[in-house]
């Protein structure tokens, strides 16, 4: 009979050990995120539409970023562009990730327009671009839009890719 309440007190410290270290795992560390200002520069020189340089304007614009992490490559958080707009940002395996809907971004022959969907991809890199560097203060990637297929009538969808850079300011 003495036995069961002492399993019952390990099996009860196991379990309240493991809820106190999950809590500590899971604690936000602000040094994992980025957080700040942020000039965001999309290079219109070397985007391709379609898989074929199509010389665009580059874009510039300021974010403010904040983020939570739970641990190193698992982060989230909010973006807030001065062009007006608001979206999600995540982080996974060292890649941070913002996608947010553009309105009347594919243009119709018959007047009408169609959504484009923008997602930025872009990780911390070396001056060189060699490796990722969790310290740098420059994030580099891709700003990728997508129309859908099928707007304005043409089963093909609108893909512009440019090269971005994310510099704290």
């Amino acid at each position: 009979m003495r036995r069961i309440p002492t399993v019952l007190t390990v099996a009860t410290v196991v379990v309240l050990g493991g809820m106190a270290s999950s809590s500590v795992a899971g604690a936000d560390n602000p040094d994992w995120g980025i957080n700040g200002t942020y000039v965001a520069t999309s290079n219109g020189e070397w985007a391709r539409k379609n898989e074929v340089f199509y010389d665009q304007a580059s874009l510039r614009s300021t974010w403010t970023v904040s983020t939570q992490c739970s641990y190193p490559g698992e982060c989230t958080g909010t973006v807030h562009s001065d062009w007006g707009w608001t979206a999600p940002i995540y982080q996974r395996s060292g890649v941070w990730y913002v996608k947010h809907t553009i309105e009347d971004w594919v243009p119709c022959p018959d007047g009408s327009t169609a959504p484009g969907l923008q997602t930025f991809r872009f990780k911390a890199m070396t001056p060189d671009g060699a490796n990722a560097d969790p310290t740098s203060t420059t994030l580099v990637g891709e700003d990728i839009t997508t129309g859908p297929s099928g707007a304005c009538g043409v089963n093909k969808p609108v893909y512009i890719n440019m090269p971005f850079k994310l510099t704290k300011i």
